[in-house]
């Protein structure tokens, strides 16, 4: 990493004197040409960074003995590396193409669509996987049980893909089987023919026309030693979705009994809970005992109304709609005009805040053990402002992707540089600061009571120190050169 990115900063300070007396980048690194050519101290953290040619181009090193290094030429590519973590990341026309790698493990795609992953297990460095997707799937490792291949939708055997534990087919949906823990499904011309069976369980459909599954009350022994019951069930339904029969948790402690003929009715019954729907799924009046709740909905999802210890609703959609428990609060107005969401631990104080989507968003999290806080605003298109829980803060002008993917940092490496205009950081614990508008055609820094400000390519100069002379033996606020 290091030795592609020093010749870029070593070329660019030969060409524009960066530094005292003809030192080079890494010697004296510190330089301001305006948005041609700019090297600085990072305000919020230990580090440098070499912003060249306006928003094109940035290296940044962080730390004392600066390991951790990111650099970019926008929108083009960017890398990144932390080697006291074990991880790299280097993008091309982020998010088409992205390379990560953490430890041993590994994965680079292109579109989403063709990826490689490798060293899925922290033990294991050997173990790799190829994707096109939906087309081809292949893995090899040095478990050869845990090989397999499949060209979609002609052949193939997968292992632990797609929610399945395996899935082996051929041409595909013609026939399929899967398995998922102990049950295997056999699929002709998915998803119309299945027969399925497992620990005590068989079932077969016709979909939508008849289909019927029974699974036996079962035990297992955890791992613990302790024995654990497996509820059974039992379902059919007849001409799906007019008629559904299901009961469930047969054998536990809250067997679950349900009926249906949709649109016209569908009821559960269960120790727990009851809920009867009528016009389904418009009128609905339910029960939870489990939960402490009476709840009716009518019509479904424009009225609800909730009393009980558990939850309190009341919803006329889209005027209003306040909701709340014990943890958890969720309001709106107007429908997607006005949302605001809290959820409270013991811990934590989480609030959010939303005008027409991302229009307007205020996020809140305070650690209510030691009061710390920490805050985003975004107001799309135009800003993004932070406060962490040190209490530093950040500002970026304009911010248009940003409020729709926060703390996305393939955005923040790839495209934020370009569209912020202007950005501005504080950091409470050593007192500096730092401002910029159009890529440091202006920027000014201050810290420990010594302030700079450049503009125009560092044409126009401002320095001044509190308290006392400027260097030079000038006065305080007097320019101390025009060029």
């Amino acid at each position: 990493m290091t030795q592609r990115t020093i010749p870029v900063s070593v070329l660019l300070a030969a060409l524009w004197g960066v530094g005292q007396g003809g030192a080079s980048a890494a010697d004296a690194p510190a330089c301001d040409r305006g948005p041609w050519l700019a090297r600085f101290q990072l305000t919020l953290e230990d580090g440098w960074r070499t912003e060249a040619a306006g928003p094109f181009y940035y290296s940044e090193t962080k730390g004392d003995d600066a390991k951790e290094h990111n650099w970019a030429i926008i929108p083009f590519y960017s890398d990144y590396e932390n080697p006291d973590v074990e991880s790299s990341e280097q993008d091309i026309l982020y998010p088409l193409f992205s390379r990560i790698r953490y430890g041993q493990q590994y994965r680079w795609q292109f579109g989403q669509l063709w990826s490689k992953a490798g060293g899925e297990e922290p033990t294991d460095t050997h173990t790799v996987r190829k994707t096109i997707y939906p087309f081809y799937f292949r893995q090899t490792a040095p478990d050869t049980n845990l090989n397999y291949v499949a060209y979609v939708p002609f052949y193939g055997h997968l292992k632990h893909r797609l929610s399945r534990d395996e899935i082996f087919f051929v041409m595909f949906p013609f026939y399929a089987e899967t398995r998922k823990k102990d049950v295997i499904t056999d699929n002709y011309l998915y998803p119309f023919v299945h027969v399925r069976h497992g620990d005590g369980l068989q079932g077969w459909q016709v979909w939508p026309i008849v289909g019927h599954e029974h699974k036996d009350v079962t035990t297992e022994t955890n791992g613990f030693g302790d024995v654990t019951v497996n509820g059974g069930h039992d379902q059919s339904f007849w001409l799906f979705p007019f008629h559904l029969k299901q009961d469930n948790g047969i054998g536990t402690d809250n067997p679950e009994k349900i009926r249906a003929s949709i649109p016209f009715y569908f009821y559960l019954r269960s120790p727990q809970r009851d809920s009867t729907t009528v016009l389904f799924p418009l009128f609905t009046w339910i029960d939870d005992r489990a939960k402490k709740y009476h709840e009716w909905q009518g019509p479904w999802p424009v009225v609800i109304f909730t009393r009980g210890a558990g939850k309190t609703t009341d919803r006329v959609w889209p005027l209003f709609s306040r909701s709340h428990n014990d943890s958890m609060e969720s309001d709106s107005y107007g429908g997607p005009l006005y949302t605001f969401h809290r959820t409270h631990t013991e811990l934590l104080d989480f609030r959010r805040t939303r005008v027409a989507f991302y229009l307007y968003e205020n996020v809140v999290e305070k650690n209510l053990e030691t009061g710390a806080e920490k805050r985003r605003v975004d107001m799309w298109p135009f800003f993004t402002w932070r406060k962490d829980f040190n209490g530093n803060e950040q500002l970026h002008v304009l911010s248009p992707v940003e409020p729709a993917l926060p703390d996305n940092r393939g955005v923040e490496r790839n495209w934020a540089p370009f569209w912020t205009l202007w950005r501005s950081e504080k950091n409470v614990k050593t007192g500096m600061s730092t401002a910029s508008l159009l890529w440091n055609f202006y920027r000014s820094e201050t810290r420990d009571g010594h302030k700079k400000v450049s503009l125009c390519f560092g044409l126009f100069r401002y320095e001044s120190r509190q308290g006392g002379g400027t260097a030079g033996d000038t006065k305080p606020g007097r320019p101390l050169s025009t060029r």
